[in-house]
């Protein structure tokens, strides 16, 4: 009976997701020895430069497991340890073209090191020593990286902004009727917002490129599509779309989606989710396929079905 009570008061047995935080200063240069000067300049911009650039990376390991009788999933001593022998320790302050074989382009097996080819390499290494379920790895706070273990899928997120001002009102009902629902956001002369935007895409790693798509024909998209005819405007009087449609952030971020579906399809990538922040307090997030970020592992239900 002890025994029993035990394992209830740890939680044995339950299943549990956590998290550990990892930082390391590197620095990268995109250049590949097939393509001149003119080429690598043209497909990689600002970052072909010689010598290289430098980031501050921010790496979120998610492990996921079964609660032991010590009331943890991983002992996190242990977790510490793989993540700075494995990662930190052999990045940190390392020009990582130069650091693990599989970025040497010299090699035409080589492959540039993105930050989407980076985290990919980062699970390799560490899901020999921890039950890694996914990874998140940011090259700065406008750009990061998602990988959960599938060798055919990686996701890249870019986040931008822009301001606007919008009234909730629906044009069949009074404005009494509209307060009702929206309160003061149905006031007659609007609000404004400064929102920001995260596009996350899908695919798979160019074998040699390092990359899902071209990162600088993306963020044109989404500067040409969204940001630019979106910034500074009144969207209900500005926004044609939004005419007869209530600017919620749920509607905008669907148009958003529905307006960046097509044309990030045609740069080789699929559009996965739009995360529109309204305010510190609210949010819409749409996912544009079946959603595979932020949902719990497969590994995990299947355990849980079990319990």
């Amino acid at each position: 009976m002890s025994v029993i009570k035990s394992k209830a008061r740890h939680m044995q047995g339950r299943t549990c997701v956590i998290t550990r935080r990892a930082c390391f200063s590197a620095s990268h240069r995109y250049w590949l020895p097939e393509l001149s000067s003119d080429d690598n300049a043209a497909l990689f911009g600002p970052c072909s430069i010689a010598p290289g650039h430098g980031h501050n990376y921010e790496l979120i390991v998610s492990m996921g497991g079964s609660i032991n009788e010590d009331g943890m999933v991983l002992n996190l001593s242990d977790v510490k340890h793989a993540i700075h022998t494995e990662i930190t320790s052999q990045l940190d302050f390392r020009f990582l073209n130069e650091t693990w074989p599989e970025f040497d382009v010299s090699n035409p097996n080589g492959c540039l090191p993105t930050t989407e080819a980076l985290v990919c390499s980062i699970w390799k290494r560490l899901i020999i020593h921890l039950p890694v379920v996914a990874l998140r790895l940011y090259e700065q706070p406008n750009l990061w990286s998602d990988y959960l273990g599938n060798a055919m899928d990686s996701f890249l997120t870019i986040r931008t902004h822009f301001a606007a001002a919008h009234r909730l009102a629906r044009t069949e009902l009074s404005q009494s009727e509209n307060e009702k629902i929206y309160g003061k956001c149905a006031r007659p002369n609007g609000h404004g917002h400064n929102y920001l935007v995260d596009i996350t895409v899908r695919g798979s790693i160019d074998k040699r490129t390092g990359m899902i798509c071209d990162l600088s024909a993306l963020q044109r998209l989404v500067d040409d599509l969204v940001v630019e005819p979106f910034d500074h405007t009144f969207l209900n009087k500005d926004i044609p779309f939004f005419a007869n449609c209530v600017p919620t952030a749920e509607n905008i971020a669907l148009h958003i989606s529905d307006k960046l579906a097509g044309p990030i399809q045609a740069i080789g990538a699929h559009l996965h989710k739009v995360r529109l922040q309204e305010s510190p307090n609210n949010a819409a997030e749409v996912y544009a396929e079946t959603p595979k970020l932020d949902i719990q592992p497969e590994s995990l239900v299947t355990v849980v079905s079990h319990q």
